[in-house]
């Protein structure tokens, strides 16, 4: 079967969640009947009993500065966090990085494992400008029928500490950015409520939301995290239009500190992103889940200066989230599997995300028995529709790029 023009199609023989076998009839891109009958007019194509999960959800991107397709990098960063900062910065140029290029070959990566909704932070600053939101905006509108994406405008090298950067993210703003970034209030900018007033005024004159990188650890990030709840509760910014993405400080050992926190973010809808490090203290998502907060995870870098690891691939990624927080029976499994779907579509601000009637028909088939044989065995053969035409099979993306 060639993939569907139109996004009216009928999927017969499959099993949404693990479920009994049925058919998805797909109208105009939609969902519009679980187990009709064939002859609807439609294209018809057979599912032969694969597992249906919804489309997954890369919560937490870096499209405009993967080195994916191009020669190897040598890494020799140092170990703090502000070399890997300002080496980036030089590399741009002398490896030339083009964000439209990279960003378009890491969707058709991720794409090809499933993915159809991506949030990427891009980077703004005094060297590149707005360059990289104009290139990955770009790649935005060329694969609109392959990837659902938000745009974070990210000062990556910091915002106080470079003059200039707070107006060129008011210009990424003005350009159609999604949300403003905002990157350790604390050890970066050293002015966390300098740092904290800008990104939020930034926020509230685009009238837009705010996903902050906060890699401080222990009680310097517990302090940044109570300064965020406090803005969002005096702007009344809720309903996951504010995100903490990395949160490591929420994995500190004082559970009182860390229960208390995760109250307070629920009690200000304010959701955490993480991406299951295996170096770093990490958010404990059943305690967090728990407690009413939205967890969603991602990738973060792919191949990058920074780092020489990873896939594109969310069901790895939901495999991470298990074992980093020692989620064993199915049941919990099927929570890390929920956080890379669900999890991060809340996140987003989606709400039409799953299999639902009414909702787009982004979907991926796989052949598994039920999700938590998906997250543990990661089958490659794997098919995936985007509003009901499809993306990707067999792990690799049906559409060309760069």
């Amino acid at each position: 079967m060639t993939p569907a023009s139109t996004g009216d199609l009928l999927i017969t023989n499959i099993r949404p969640h693990g479920g009994a076998p049925t058919s998805m009839l797909i109208r105009a891109g939609r969902i519009a009947a679980f187990g009709a009958p064939e002859g609807q007019g439609v294209p018809t194509f057979d599912g032969q009993g694969r597992l249906a999960i919804p489309g997954l959800v890369e919560a937490h991107a870096h499209l405009d500065k993967t080195l994916y397709g191009m020669a190897w990098y040598v890494n020799d960063v140092g170990p703090r966090l502000i070399d890997k900062i300002d080496n980036e910065r030089a590399a741009k140029r002398s490896l030339g990085i083009d964000a439209k290029r990279q960003s378009a070959r890491q969707v058709a990566l991720t794409v090809g494992h499933g993915t159809t909704h991506i949030r990427t932070h891009v980077d703004v600053d005094t060297d590149c400008g707005v360059s990289s939101i104009e290139g990955v905006m770009a790649t935005r509108d060329a694969h609109a029928d392959h990837v659902t994406m938000q745009l974070v405008a990210f000062p990556q090298s910091g915002l106080l500490i470079r003059p200039g950067t707070l107006d060129l993210l008011d210009a990424a703003m003005r350009l159609g950015a999604d949300a403003v970034g905002g990157l350790d209030p604390c050890a970066i900018d050293r002015d966390p409520k300098g740092h904290l007033d800008a990104i939020f005024g930034l926020a509230q004159k685009h009238g837009k939301g705010v996903d902050i990188h906060l890699h401080e650890p222990g009680e310097m990030g517990a302090f940044s995290m109570e300064l965020i709840i406090e803005r969002a509760r005096a702007l009344g910014m809720r309903g996951q239009s504010v995100v903490i993405s990395h949160a490591f400080c929420l994995g500190m050992p004082d559970v009182a500190v860390v229960d208390k926190l995760l109250a307070d973010l629920a009690a200000a809808e304010i959701a955490i992103m993480t991406t299951a490090p295996p170096s770093r203290p990490v958010p404990p998502v059943m305690r967090a889940r728990a407690a009413g907060v939205v967890v969603g995870a991602g990738s973060d870098g792919i191949r990058d200066t920074w780092g020489p690891y990873g896939n594109g691939d969310i069901l790895e990624r939901a495999m991470f989230v298990g074992q980093r927080n020692n989620l064993r029976k199915d049941s919990e499994v099927e929570v890390a599997l929920d956080i890379c779907t669900h999890g991060g579509a809340a996140m987003m601000g989606l709400a039409d995300y799953g299999l639902t009637v009414g909702n787009p028909a982004d979907l991926v088939l796989l052949d598994a028995s039920c999700p938590t044989e998906a997250v543990v065995a990661r089958p490659r053969d794997r098919i995936t529709f985007k509003s009901g035409r499809m993306t990707a099979r067999g792990g690799a993306a049906l559409f060309q790029v760069p």
